[in-house]
């Protein structure tokens, strides 16, 4: 071989090299952010209650739950109705019937309270209702449509600290903030066109808003978490590789993201549906641990999720038609 020969097979054989040396470090930091490691050991389950049925206690499809001051609030899907128990599990008190009238319900879904209010997302009516933590109807807010302030099916609702409202406005792709009267402020999204690009949306499916004003959204569909700033930046998202609609079983990915909320800590709780589990993060979307149970034939099981200010989570078991009270295992020395 001549000199120019030997010399073309040297820097060709130099970068199959750099090549071989650059995948070496990339695959190993790609498996550890996309195959992340379990943080934190997983929750245990210590109490569930209801099964299928109408009477008081039991329930049809559970698929919003929200908890206050030792209160748990669970949205009744197909009763059309709200429960409210104790941390035991013990019935207390029901509000809501069928229908389309104030403060009746189509679909109820995922809840939120704030201000000594309870929110529902009053998905088949397009609009989200008001109560007092009593179940005494206060008002409404939204109609259908797909113009501003109006809605095709929420999901779910959030509230800022002044009182504004986020909305998880499921068919028409997009979420929008509100003022407590309902006047429109902005929306994230493209109406009525679902896609997988940053700051879109496919079906989303529910909000939370932190303290600093970040909001967090279940995008539902595209099987991640996006998380934007109070001035409407995107600020990060996760759920897969590069949070591209690339849903799986996985550590950190999902299958349907359904409900969302945040610990006292800050950390990120998301109901991840197919999976029938709960996943928990930290707020910058770091994985730290998975929790869930589905019953013998059951599927469909993490429907919902509330945490309550001592951390203890509570799950909506859709398919089970029950209601789970989940705790961290107490670390001993």
């Amino acid at each position: 071989m001549n000199r120019a020969g030997r010399g073309a097979a040297t820097g060709a054989g130099m970068r199959v090299t750099r090549a071989l040396l650059l995948l070496a470090v990339v695959l190993p930091l790609a498996a550890c952010a996309w195959f992340p490691m379990e943080k934190e050991p997983p929750y245990r389950l210590v109490l569930s209650w209801g099964g299928l049925g109408e009477t008081p206690g039991r329930f049809n499809e559970p698929t919003g739950i929200a908890v206050h001051a030792g209160e748990v609030f669970v949205s009744d899907a197909r009763n059309a109705r709200i429960q409210v128990f104790d941390f035991e599990g013990r019935f207390l008190r029901q509000f809501g019937t069928p229908g389309e009238g104030p403060g009746q319900l189509g679909r109820p879904m995922n809840l939120t309270i704030a201000g000594g209010e309870l929110y529902v997302a009053d998905y088949w009516n397009d609009r989200i209702q008001v109560y007092s933590l009593a179940g005494e109807f206060r008002r409404s807010v939204g109609e259908s449509g797909s113009g501003p302030g109006q809605f095709d099916a929420p999901g779910g609702v959030a509230v800022a600290g002044n009182g504004d409202l986020f909305v998880a406005d499921f068919y028409n792709q997009r979420v929008q903030r509100l003022r407590p009267d309902g006047r429109f402020v902005r929306q994230w999204g493209e109406t009525r066109r679902p896609g997988w690009r940053a700051g879109y949306f496919s079906y989303p499916t529910d909000v939370a808003v932190a303290g600093d004003g970040s909001l967090y959204v279940a995008d539902g569909y595209n099987d991640r978490v996006q998380v934007f700033a109070a001035d409407g930046r995107l600020l990060r998202k996760w759920g897969g590789p590069f949070a591209l609609n690339i849903h799986g079983s996985f550590r950190g990915w999902f299958a349907t993201v359904t409900s969302i909320a945040l610990g006292p800590g800050g950390e990120v709780f998301v109901a991840d549906f197919y999976n029938d589990r709960v996943q928990k993060f930290t707020s910058q979307g770091e994985f730290l641990t998975a929790f869930g149970s589905a019953p013998s034939g059951a599927s469909h099981t993490a429907m919902a999720v509330a945490v309550a200010a001592d951390g203890t989570v509570f799950v909506a078991n859709l398919d089970a038609h029950r209601v789970e009270r989940w705790q961290q295992p107490v670390a001993t020395r």
